[in-house]
């Protein structure tokens, strides 16, 4: 049973529920991990705690903010297994992967504190103007709403929250309604670091318990991670609250391009990784492969027989894939599988429900589809299907094939795998993606790096290493120590 919500410095019992989230893992229908009741009126009562604790919080140094997020970092480490486990059951994803996951809470406090946290540094420029100093301060912008991801429960949320805390704001972080469970452990590791009551909350809800946090008239900002869809609706709830900032990281339909000189046995390797890790739920996910057609059916062919072979079952034996989400995931997948032959696509593999496992669970296999035409307005080439499947097309031309790239709206993340360095920087300047790696998977990202994308996938507001100079205001002041001068005053003053 949950604990409840983490409010004020401590767990609420939900006494007068508006609902119940029933947390089943995706891995094994029969695992029922807790139900979580929700109460709405506990968002105004995180909100007004997190208000209530935010001077005392700000007026802390940075180096005593510093102290508390150390002593988070002592529980993350702590409690590595035991979130491991929690993001396991609770998204399906390998034990492997799960417990990268949670080793990347620890590293994030790391990274932010001794390397994120100098872009706010405070900046003294001498004669700003004749004779007076010029100072940049950054402030904190008050409580944060903090709406997480299913795909990443722990990681995704904590890259927001590290850098709001530290630089002074207080945080309000509603986890997904898919994975409620580790919402809760991560919580409770606040809970051990002894912060004081109200610079953290957490509250369980589902769609319209975000929704109204994030119009809630108390939040200053908003940091998001999830769909393109939900992020217009927070963009369109929020469009009269023109004080709030909005850090809006969404989906992808990202593309990796094998050029005709590239490293073969590398390039499938990487691509496939980009393709089905995490049974295709990432934002940074490959959905399409634009491959030269000099190499296309070599290419493609170990590409098939290499997915052929990936490992898919239940996240305690450490397949590479797990489950989907839901049973809404699995239909949706399924549903494009159609899609794509309606529009003249060759089913390479398909992609169906896997059963017969030991675990009965939201497992399918994974898909490619060989892309006859080129067409923007394919609803199976520009959808985001955060699923395992990937499009193949076949290019000879690499400005056609930038054009391709840049045509769904999308612009998170791109690969390109060539030794052509002239042919890389083209892809840097024409490809509209916030990343693009070079002979590298589109997965995977580095937190000393910037992280957000372009057009559908975000709106300029990188997180990752950039993710603390939205979390903060920068404060001009010019400061003038000197006495006042009567022979200095502006003509026709007659002073």
């Amino acid at each position: 049973m949950s604990r409840g919500d983490f409010i004020n410095g401590k767990f609420v019992a939900v006494t007068k529920p508006d609902g119940h989230i029933k947390d089943i893992s995706p891995a094994d229908l029969n695992d029922v991990i807790m139900t979580a009741p929700f109460a709405r009126v506990h968002i105004d009562e995180a909100c007004e705690a997190a208000r209530k604790a935010f001077l005392p919080w700000a007026r802390l140094s940075m180096d005593e903010r510093k102290s508390y997020l150390m002593k988070l970092r002592e529980q993350f480490e702590a409690h590595k297994e035991e979130m491991g486990k929690a993001i396991a059951r609770d998204t399906g994803k390998p034990l492997w992967e799960s417990i990268q996951e949670a080793g990347n809470l620890a590293n994030k406090i790391d990274i932010t504190v001794n390397f994120s946290s100098k872009l706010i540094a405070e900046e003294h420029l001498p004669n700003a103007l004749p004779g007076v100093e010029g100072v940049i301060r950054f402030k904190p912008r008050g409580v944060m709403a903090v709406v997480g991801p299913f795909n990443f429960p722990a990681h995704l949320p904590n890259g927001h929250i590290v850098p709001s805390l530290l630089s002074g704001n207080t945080v309000v972080f509603k986890p997904s309604e898919q994975t409620p469970y580790t919402g809760e452990i991560y919580a409770s590791c606040f809970e051990k670091a002894g912060f004081p009551a109200g610079v953290f909350n957490m509250v369980q809800g589902d769609g319209e318990s975000g929704r109204r946090l994030v119009a809630h008239e108390t939040v200053d900002g908003i940091l998001f991670t999830g769909s393109y869809e939900v992020g217009l609706r927070i963009k369109q709830e929020t469009m009269t609250h023109y004080w709030k900032i909005l850090a809006l990281e969404m989906g992808g339909k990202n593309a990796t391009m094998i050029w005709e000189d590239a490293n073969m046995d590398k390039a499938v390797y990487e691509t496939l990784v980009g393709a089905f890790m995490s049974t295709g739920q990432r934002c940074a996910c490959t959905s399409r492969i634009f491959v030269h057609e000099k190499i296309a059916d070599e290419f493609t062919e170990k590409f098939y027989q290499a997915a052929k072979k990936l490992s898919i079952g239940h996240w305690s034996e450490n397949p590479f894939m797990g489950p989907l989400i839901n049973e809404q995931a699995v239909e949706k997948y399924l549903r494009f599988q159609e899609i794509a032959k309606r529009e003249n696509c060759d089913n390479m593999m398909r992609g169906k429900v896997l059963e017969g496992l030991k675990y009965k669970g939201h497992y399918v296999t994974p898909s490619i589809n060989l892309v006859q035409k080129f067409d923007p307005n394919s609803m199976y080439q520009k959808s985001e299907i955060f699923g395992p499947n990937v499009a193949v097309y076949r290019v000879s031309d690499a400005d056609q094939m930038l054009e391709m790239v840049n045509s769904t709206g999308f612009g998170l993340v791109a690969a390109l795998f060539t030794q052509n360095r002239a042919l890389y920087e083209k892809a840097l300047l024409e490809c509209k993606v916030g990343l693009l790696n070079w002979n590298r998977t589109t997965n995977g990202a580095s937190s000393r790096l910037p992280f957000g994308g372009m057009g559908k996938s975000g709106n300029d507001r990188p997180s990752a290493h950039f993710a603390i100079q939205y979390c903060a205001v920068p404060v001009a002041s010019l400061e003038d120590p000197t006495p006042f001068d009567p022979t200095k005053t502006l003509p026709g003053m007659n002073l």
